[in-house]
């Protein structure tokens, strides 16, 4: 059952190059860039959604009534 040099150094290539494919695969997905854009890709579509967008819209003008009627005072 004793394997020869030859079969262990290709086992050892072969986890070798798997194991780089992992890494790759990791460093892409673990990339902040690309982990911002899509966190605000996800948002900005969130946003657009009617039951989110007007409610905000709405928010907004009652705070920037609220500021101007300080403002005024």
């Amino acid at each position: 059952m004793a394997r020869d040099a030859d079969t262990i150094q290709a086992e050892i290539e072969r986890a070798r190059d798997a194991l780089a494919v992992t890494v790759d695969e990791l460093t892409v997905r673990a990339n902040p860039k690309r982990l911002a854009n899509e966190s605000k890709d996800k948002a900005l579509t969130k946003v657009q959604q009617p039951q989110i967008k007007f409610p905000l819209i709405a928010v907004g003008i009652v705070v920037g009534a609220l500021i101007l009627r300080k403002l005024l005072r």
